[in-house]
């Protein structure tokens, strides 16, 4: 017997017992219900998730060719369609996930308005939108179920059993929409106890992985951008301790913690760590830091702060707003120390923050990690940030100028113009930026490739392409032939718009309700009926 068929049974014994009070629920629709609604809390998404993501990680150290990959998404729609178009494209929503960006959170879903990635937006919208993204995913198992049921009613009425049979399995067999959010929670948004607070409530709505970063939390940065300030990795550490607390509370023991260092781009420190013994931690982040040696008294000024480094007395660099200098040459040294401290201290994956996308630069570092913690992994941000076409042919230019090759026709500074578009250099460039995610995973170690915010820049493109057409001399056919039409060639669902957002699920419901007398939208006058 499937398992929907147990579940109506199940469903069946239950209502005989209540003597005929509840003759008029149909155990089958009940049945069909549940199925709908398999997760009925956020918590129940995160224990789902966080096992999700812990198979993958197990699967990609025995095989970094099954890496996985995100977008970043800054409305449940949005979410809803891209893990419906993975299905329709690829069968399986295996290996991908969704990635909630707090910059996109910043610049589009604040009550203030469009800001920029520094923390500013209201910490609840972050929660917020993990409901509302699952609240989503629900949704569309709950239509493409609908969809099985009514295939189901209609072999069924056929006498087909072969049909129905073959139905029933695929209902037992339905894989859901519901994937891992990887889910930004930027520096914490104030002190551990306010990174504890602000984790439970993601974790509550489904969160089963919080992305921390080690900036400070009231001067945070995108990562992108200069002005980065970075906290002492003892600060950093509370913050991850605080976040595995809420995940331990929650019940949700497999969550996943990936810790981000900014340390490549930040050339400051808010302030310096206590050091109780030379070599340890703090003097070793000490040891980073921009200073001028002390010979005498007069190399004093007021108000200055000294440490002893190596055995001399140091002046470090401050700066008039009271932050401290690092040396400009310390980047790479100062991210490798804050990944193997993250992860020997409760954190499951790495974001190196890179200001290009250099595999041979990435590779460096983790191999560094690798030789404390054999199996460091990165969580790895493919950011539109970077031109990715004119870093890749500067790639390629400079790979061929070291191979020795005849490069006197082509302008290194000009590589970004279009007269490249079909050189042979912008082909291989192109080549490398298709497998740049395959050759990261092998060699770089990264287990998850993310886009950012794609889906900021897809909205901008496609309003604009409609927006110059239809106020232009294509008027309706824009729309029609750059948008109605081109739903209906690629088979997206959307098309039926008012199937898309629940109208044949509600029409199911008010018939279970109501049986006969049940009003419903779905009749011979619905103009979704000129869509197939």
């Amino acid at each position: 017997m499937s398992l929907y068929q147990r579940d109506i049974e199940a469903i069946n014994r239950l209502c005989l017992e209540q003597n005929g009070r509840w003759g008029n629920i149909n155990p089958e629709n009940v049945a069909r219900m549940r199925a709908q609604n398999r997760f009925r809390t956020g918590l129940d998404i995160a224990r789902y998730t966080a096992s999700i993501m812990r198979r993958d990680m197990q699967a990609y150290d025995e095989d970094p060719s099954r890496y996985t990959q995100s977008l970043g998404c800054w409305h449940g729609f949005i979410g809803q369609q891209k893990l419906i178009s993975i299905k329709k494209h690829h069968g399986t929503t295996q290996g991908r996930y969704l990635y909630l960006s707090g910059w996109m959170i910043a610049a589009m879903r604040s009550e203030f308005g469009p800001l920029p990635d520094q923390s500013m937006h209201e910490k609840t919208s972050v929660p917020a939108l993990i409901e509302e993204l699952y609240t989503f995913l629900r949704q569309a198992d709950a239509r493409e179920l609908t969809i099985l049921f009514r295939e189901l009613d209609s072999a069924r009425k056929q006498g087909n059993e072969v049909m129905a049979r073959s139905v029933i399995d695929r209902i037992d067999n339905f894989e859901t929409h519901i994937v891992p959010i990887i889910a930004d929670i930027d520096a914490g948004f104030g002190n551990e106890e306010a990174t504890y607070l602000l984790a439970k409530k993601m974790i509550e709505a489904g969160a089963c992985c919080i992305q921390l970063e080690n900036q400070v939390s009231d001067a945070k940065q995108c990562g992108h951008q200069d002005g980065k300030v970075t906290v002492p990795h003892e600060d950093f550490v509370a913050k991850i301790n605080a976040v595995r607390h809420a995940f331990l509370e929650l019940g949700v023991d497999e969550g996943v913690i990936v810790a981000r260092t900014d340390s490549l781009g930040a050339g400051l420190t808010q302030k310096l760590p206590v050091s109780k013994e030379p070599g340890d931690l703090a003097s070793r982040y000490n040891s980073f830091l921009c200073t001028v040696p002390i010979c005498a008294v007069k190399d004093i000024n007021e108000g200055d702060t000294l440490i002893k480094l190596d055995g001399d007395l140091r002046k470090p660099l401050r700066l008039a707003n009271g932050l401290y200098r690092f040396r400009p040459d310390t980047g790479e040294d100062r991210v490798v120390l804050d990944c193997i401290n993250a992860l020997q201290n409760g954190a499951d994956l790495l974001w190196i923050e890179t200001e290009k996308p250099h595999i041979g630069q990435i590779a460096g570092m983790v191999e560094r990690i690798r030789e404390v913690v054999p199996n460091a992994k990165l969580v790895y941000n493919n950011s539109p940030s970077f031109n990715w076409t004119l870093n890749f042919r500067q790639q390629i230019y400079d790979r061929w100028e070291a191979e020795g090759r005849d490069l006197s026709g082509i302008e290194r500074s000009q590589l970004m113009s279009a007269a490249y578009d079909d050189s042979e250099l912008a082909q291989e460039a192109d080549r490398r930026i298709q497998t740049f995610q395959r050759d990261a995973a092998r060699e770089a170690g990264v287990f998850h490739h993310l886009i950012t915010l794609p889906t900021y820049h897809t909205a901008a493109l496609s309003t604009d392409e409609l927006a110059e057409g239809y106020f232009g001399d294509e008027g309706m056919l824009a729309y029609v032939a750059g948008v109605q039409r081109r739903e209906i060639r690629r088979g997206l669902a959307t098309v039926k718009h008012q199937d898309m957002a629940g109208s044949n699920i509600g029409d199911d419901h008010k018939e279970y309700f109501s049986g006969a007398a049940a009003l419903k939208a779905g009749g011979g006058l619905n103009t979704m009926n000129q869509f197939g």
